[in-house]
């Protein structure tokens, strides 16, 4: 059964990953592009970037007819001392999103939109590691177990103050990454508290199959983020000592379409296990490299209508 999917884009195919980047675009430049590429919803992007001020998000989402799928801690989760500022980014995040108008609800859907997408980041020793499962040092059990309860803790507050549901993405180079780290984080999250946000590029970077993975973890997957992975420049970056955002700056990832990822698979099971709700398609790259995003983002949109989305 086909479900309706609605198709949204995140600020990151613009290259706004770090918000102290001196390069990237202004935020309703984003928006206006967004609107312009015919999206109707986005995600906010990495705190800091998009101002917190309802009123100023509000009317600038309205009138391009936007609205907010998903906001994103992508932070260190590892670090219990860094907890007050992980419960301050999601006050802020949830205070905004949940003021603004609700994307639509979609038959197959679990919960509603928007989302608290949880990410773990900052950390040299597995950034130079992504991808490399068999070199990337695993935390032993008393930082995991910090790492756990700084994402239950998130999850907590997202929920029982906003209603909104936290969704933990895997993410190359951070500490839930590969296919061992996936398992163990969802078997200490309780399915109740937080549900996952699995990302078909980052599961390829990390060595897991899209579909197989999708198949294995389909009653924890809330939310489903695209992106396609350029298989002669991901051999290419896995044989250096490369940071994740160096690896996306050289075009790893690529439009949706044009690399190694089978989305008619992809489709297939989607159709089968009757996924409703959002995708959010993204395709990480430098800013300075802003001359072909509104092509790209063209460029996988039509490819996805062509599969079937």
């Amino acid at each position: 059964m086909r479900n309706p999917i609605t198709i949204t884009t995140a600020p990151c195919c613009w290259g706004v990953d770090d918000v102290k980047n001196p390069h990237l675009p202004h935020w309703e430049k984003v928006l206006d592009e967004a609107q312009q590429a015919g999206f109707g919803g986005l995600e906010l992007g990495p705190y800091g970037y998009l101002p917190l001020d309802l009123g100023l998000i509000s009317e600038a989402l309205n009138k391009r007819e936007l609205t907010v799928v998903a906001g994103t801690i992508f932070d260190d989760l590892v670090s219990t001392g860094n907890r007050e500022n992980l419960l301050r980014q999601t006050d802020e995040i949830c205070a905004l999103i949940s003021h603004l108008p609700r994307p639509q609800n979609h038959t197959g859907q679990r919960y509603a939109a928007p989302y608290l997408t949880v990410m773990d980041w900052g950390h040299d020793e597995r950034d130079y590691a992504a991808g490399h499962s068999d070199r990337a040092p695993r935390l032993k059990e008393a930082a995991w177990n910090g790492m756990v309860e700084n994402i239950r803790a998130i999850a907590t507050l997202a929920r029982d103050r906003y209603g909104m549901r936290a969704t933990i993405h895997p993410h190359a180079g951070g500490y839930i990454e590969f296919a061992d780290e996936l398992e163990r984080v969802v078997n200490d999250i309780p399915a109740d508290l937080a549900g996952l946000c699995l990302d078909t590029g980052h599961m390829v970077y990390s060595g897991m199959d899209p579909v197989a993975t999708l198949r294995r973890y389909w009653d924890r997957v809330d939310y489903i983020h695209f992106k396609d992975i350029d298989a002669k420049i991901y051999q290419d970056v896995m044989g250096k000592r490369i940071r994740f955002f160096d690896a996306c700056a050289e075009g790893v990832m690529c439009p949706i379409g044009r690399g190694s990822i089978d989305y008619t698979a992809v489709r297939a099971l989607l159709t089968e296990l009757g996924y409703g709700g959002y995708i959010t398609i993204e395709q990480e790259r430098d800013p300075r490299n802003a001359g072909c995003i509104l092509d790209d983002l063209a460029a996988s949109r039509s490819f996805l209508t062509q599969v079937g989305f």
